[in-house]
C-alpha cells in the first residue's frame, strides 16, 4: 500500500494548497467479511476513545446503524449544560465518558454523561471531540452515506468542537495547550503542555472536518481557519517534535540563551536536560515524534498512540512514517516485548515518579499509563503498518498477542518491562482489548477462533473499585 496515502480523506487541493494530501481510502480497510459475535450488555463507564475500535469493528462487520446511533446520541450529549462547580465549560465540549443506567421496571436506558466534573482530577477531555469527528468521517467513508455528516446537527456539532480548539488567545504556537490527564492518559503523567497524542488527533480531526464541512457561509469561515492551522501545525510538528539520530546529535550540541530570529535553539532547551536513556534508545536508522515540546522543555518519551496517529493522518512525512516503523523494529524488545504495545516508554520511577505523578499508586513503574502494555493499540499499529507497507510488523505483533489474550481473559493492560504480567488493576474481558484485536485481524484479512472463555451474552466487564 502506498505510504503517501491518507486515512480516509479525499484530496483537498480544490479547497487549499495542501496538495500532497492524497486519499488513503479507509473503506479498503473497513470492507471485510461479517462476524457472528454475540452481543453483551455492559453498564460500566465508557470513554469515547474506548468506543472507537468497537465502532470500527461494527463498520467492518456491516453494522453501520450502531455507529450512526452512537454518533447521534453523543452529539445530543454535547448539547447538555456543562458545569464544574461554578464554572461553565465551552459549548462544544464532548463528554469524557458516559454510563448507561437501565430501569428494569420501565425497561428504559438513560445515558449519564461526564464532562470532567466526575473525572479523576476534574479534567475535561480534549480528545473526545476529535475522536467524534474522526469517527464521523470513518462512518462516511465506510458507508458512502454523506447525509449524516451533512445534517445541520452534525455540521453544528463540528463547528462547536472546532470553535474550542481554533479560538485565538495568547498562544505563540499552532499546537494545543492542554492540562495533564486530558486524553487516554487520564491521570497525572507529566504530559501537560503540548502532548503528541493531542496534537496528532487535532491534526487528523482538522483534516476530517475539512472534508465534511459544507461550503456555506458558516462552513467557509471554518474551512479557511482550518487550512491555515493545518499548514502551521504540520510545519511545527515536523520541525520541532521530530527526533532521529541526527536531530538528537544537533540538540546535544545546542547553544543556549540565543536571542533573535536566527536562533537555532528556539525553545532554549538545555542539552544537559537530555535523559541518558535516549542516547542508547535512538537507533542510527529510525525516529519518532517526542512526547512534548515547550519553552526549555522536551519530553523525550515515546508515546505509541501519538506516533501511530501521526502516520495515519499524514502528519508524519512518508520518510518519517518509515522511520517510526524502523524504530519499532529496532527497539522491539522495549516497545513490544511479550505483549504489544507500550503506551509510553520508558517508565518514570523513583524520585521522578513521586514528583511527576504525585505518588500515583496506579501509575507505578511499568504499569498502566506508566510504561504499561495495551492490547487495544494493536489496531492502530496494524493500520500504521498497512499504510507504510510493513504488514509483517503487525502480523508479528498479533501472533505475539494471540499467545496470551484469550488465555488471560482479554485484560485491559499488562504490567512489567516487557509486558509479561496481567495488570495489577486490569479489568478482564475488556471491550476495547477485544475490539482492538478484532479490527487488527480484519484489517489483515485474518480469521480467528474463540474458545469457551470468550465473553457471552450477559457477561459484563470486571469492575475496579
Amino acid at each position: 500500500m502506498d505510504g503517501t496515502k491518507e486515512m480516509g480523506l479525499r484530496n483537498v487541493s480544490s479547497t487549499c494548497s495542501i496538495s500532497e494530501m492524497d486519499d488513503f481510502d479507509l473503506s479498503r480497510l473497513l470492507d471485510k467479511p461479517r462476524l457472528n459475535i454475540e452481543r453483551k450488555r455492559s453498564f460500566d463507564e465508557r470513554f469515547l476513545y474506548e468506543i472507537f475500535p468497537s465502532a470500527l469493528a461494527f463498520l467492518m462487520n456491516g453494522e453501520p446503524e450502531i455507529v450512526k446511533n452512537f454518533l447521534l446520541k453523543t452529539l445530543h450529549l454535547q448539547g447538555w449544560e456543562k458545569r464544574i462547580d461554578r464554572f461553565k465549560l465551552g459549548e462544544g465540549a464532548m463528554p469524557a465518558s458516559f454510563k448507561v443506567l437501565h430501569d428494569p421496571i420501565r425497561k428504559t436506558d438513560t445515558l449519564i454523561a461526564d464532562f470532567g466534573e466526575s473525572a479523576i482530577g476534574r479534567v475535561a477531555p480534549v480528545d473526545s471531540g476529535f475522536w467524534w469527528i474522526i469517527l464521523l468521517r470513518a462512518y462516511t467513508k465506510s458507508t458512502g452515506d454523506l447525509s449524516l455528516a451533512e445534517t445541520s446537527e452534525c455540521q453544528k456539532g463540528m463547528r462547536l468542537i472546532l470553535s474550542l480548539c481554533l479560538s485565538e488567545g495568547f498562544d505563540t504556537f499552532p499546537t494545543l495547550l492542554c492540562a495533564d490527564g486530558c486524553s487516554m492518559i487520564d491521570r497525572r503523567m507529566g504530559i501537560y503542555g503540548y502532548p503528541i497524542e493531542i496534537q496528532a488527533l487535532f491534526f487528523m480531526s482538522l483534516r476530517c472536518a475539512l472534508s465534511m464541512l459544507k461550503h456555506d457561509t458558516e462552513g467557509k469561515e471554518f474551512i479557511e481557519r482550518i487550512v491555515k492551522r493545518l499548514h502551521a501545525l504540520r510545519y511545527h510538528m515536523r520541525s520541532y517534535f521530530w527526533l532521529d539520530f541526527q536531530q538528537l546529535n544537533d540538540i546535544y550540541r545546542y547553544k543556549t540563551e540565543e536571542y533573535s530570529h536566527t536562533a537555532v535553539n528556539k525553545f532554549n532547551v538545555i542539552p544537559d536536560s537530555i535523559p541518558d536513556w535516549v542516547f542508547d534508545f535512538m537507533p542510527t536508522r529510525g525516529g519518532y515524534f517526542i512526547g512534548n515540546v515547550s519553552p526549555a522543555r522536551m519530553d523525550f518519551r515515546w508515546f505509541a498512540l501519538g506516533n501511530c496517529v501521526a502516520i495515519l493522518s499524514s502528519l508524519a512525512t512518508p520518510e518519517q512514517s518509515m522511520a517510526i516503523m524502523d524504530l519499532i523494529e529496532s527497539r522491539w524488545e522495549e516497545l513490544v516485548g511479550e505483549m504489544p504495545l507500550k503506551i509510553a516508554y520508558p517508565a518514570i520511577e523513583s524520585h521522578e515518579w513521586r514528583i511527576v505523578t504525585g505518588c500515583d499508586p496506579k501509575n507505578t513503574r511499568w504499569s498502566y499509563h506508566n510504561g504499561g502494555s495495551w492490547p487495544v493499540l494493536l489496531w492502530m499499529l496494524t493500520a500504521a503498518c498497512i499504510k507504510t507497507g510493513r504488514p509483517q510488523i503487525a502480523r508479528r505483533a498479533i501472533d505475539l498477542a494471540e499467545t496470551r489474550l484469550l488465555k488471560d481473559s482479554w485484560p485491559e493492560y499488562y504490567d512489567g518491562k516487557v509486558g509479561r504480567f496481567i495488570g495489577k488493576q486490569a479489568r478482564k474481558y475488556q471491550t476495547w482489548s477485544i475490539a482492538g484485536y478484532l479490527v487488527a485481524k480484519m484489517m489483515l484479512g485474518g480469521s480467528f477462533t474463540f474458545g469457551d472463555d470468550f465473553p457471552r451474552r450477559g457477561q459484563t466487564n470486571e469492575t475496579s473499585d
